[in-house]
């Protein structure tokens, strides 16, 4: 018997580490009967085998769990994302952070490849930094070359288990390995023809790494908000919900009510144009969702 996390899933079989021992498992059938898939990331109770396997035989409960990538107990997501190849997207990284709000899990943004930029491009970038600064987000710029990137890393990710995530290409992998080269997680080019990065993480793993574990997760250039409702995303803009009280009406969506506090907000300056502009994207994005019947 002893109590590990899981630390990789592939096949129905899951790696538990326990202390510095790994262990080949198998679920319970009970598990199954119950439509009980174990995640990476979970804290787990298993039987083991002299041999070096074992079965799971219970899952503690879960702070959290992400469907895409399958992984439970996220404390961070690490938001990573490119000035240039591919271009920066403030859009796709709002996308993001919308969807690591509404799971309670904090964010870290981190902006690659900053030398490769031109003086233009960097001006328009340390305006969007600034605003993401503002809110009260981390944000990050390092080089294509990863300079002095475990000072600035590192500190973040003692005693947690953080999430990379971002559209393929930005440098996920490539950061992991500059980070720690015994890793050496396969790195893909980018497609000239779709300016995205080839998908190369096929499955979720964790890896130890400054005092904590950190997951590399498959690359994707979409996200979906499947699981957000009209009246969640007012509440994964944390601007948007320091002046929410002031708006005239309880439970103000902010987008055709009167004297609503949240457009003054974005009238005044006080609230970047660009995030409401994307809060208005995705509110029709959601409302224009064809219904889930169950």
């Amino acid at each position: 018997m002893g109590q590990g996390i899981i630390v990789k899933a592939l096949s129905g079989f899951y790696d538990v580490l326990i202390g510095e021992d790994v262990y080949s498992c198998k679920g319970r059938g009970l598990f199954r009967k119950k439509k009980i898939t174990p995640l990476v990331g979970d804290r787990v109770e298993i039987e083991t085998q002299p041999d070096g396997t074992g079965t799971i035989i219970d899952i503690q409960k879960r702070q959290n769990e992400l469907v895409r990538p399958p992984i439970a107990n996220v404390d961070q997501v690490i938001m990573v994302s490119s000035v240039v190849e591919p271009e920066f997207n403030p859009l796709l990284l709002d996308r993001f952070l919308t969807l690591i709000e509404f799971k309670n899990i904090d964010p870290l943004i981190i902006l690659t490849k900053k030398d490769l930029a031109s003086d233009d491009q960097l001006s328009k970038l340390e305006d969007y930094v600034g605003s993401f600064q503002q809110i009260g987000y981390k944000v990050l710029l390092v080089s294509k070359h990863m300079d002095q990137l475990e000072k600035m890393v590192l500190p973040y990710l003692n005693n947690k288990l953080s999430v990379i995530a971002g559209q393929s290409g930005v440098g996920k992998s490539s950061m992991l390995n500059g980070l720690n080269e015994q890793l050496n997680i396969a790195t893909g080019d980018i497609s000239k023809s779709l300016g995205r990065g080839k998908h190369t993480t096929r499955h979720v793993e964790l890896f130890q790494l400054g005092g904590g574990f950190v997951a590399d997760t498959p690359g994707f250039s979409s996200l979906d908000f499947n699981e957000v409702e009209l009246e969640d995303l007012r509440f994964c803009f944390k601007e948007f919900v320091e002046v929410q009280d002031q708006c005239k009406f309880r439970g103000c969506l902010h987008m055709n009510e009167p004297k609503c506090a949240v457009k003054d907000a974005v009238e005044e300056g006080t609230i970047t144009p660009f995030r409401y502009e994307h809060y208005q994207s995705f509110y029709e994005e959601i409302k224009s969702r064809k219904p889930r019947y169950s």
